[in-house]
């Protein structure tokens, strides 16, 4: 199993900042993606930022230029940075893993980190 851990959610203000981060309760290796999803009330959950370990980053095209994904420890720990927030920012983020078992790649979530950029 993999314990996936959000933290860095809060409140802020239209065109404020918050830094995200995802983390594993215990350090694994053949993390293969993770990616940051957002799912706002009413809404279906999207896929925001995410990251592979051959470094390939992919964004959402409301996320480019305002957020940035980057990684530490081979996937270990992804972080979202996200700059110029706007009220249609207000989510509930999640974070999604992917691990290579070898036989089969198994895909995890965490209970996500509430945002809301509000005046």
């Amino acid at each position: 199993q993999v314990q996936v851990m959000e933290s860095g959610g809060g409140l802020v203000q239209p065109g404020g900042s918050l830094r995200l981060s995802c983390t594993l309760a215990e350090r694994m290796l053949r993390i293969e993606h993770v990616a940051w999803y957002r799912q706002a009330p009413g809404k279906q959950r999207e896929l925001v930022a995410g990251i592979m370990r051959n470094g390939r980053i992919d964004y959402a095209h409301f996320a480019e230029g305002r957020f940035t994904i980057s990684e530490e420890d081979a996937l270990n720990t992804v972080d979202l940075q996200m700059t110029s927030l706007k009220p249609e920012d207000t989510a509930v983020y999640y974070c999604n893993v992917a691990r290579d078992w070898g036989d089969f790649v198994g895909d995890y979530w965490g209970q996500g980190t509430h945002v809301t950029v509000s005046s």
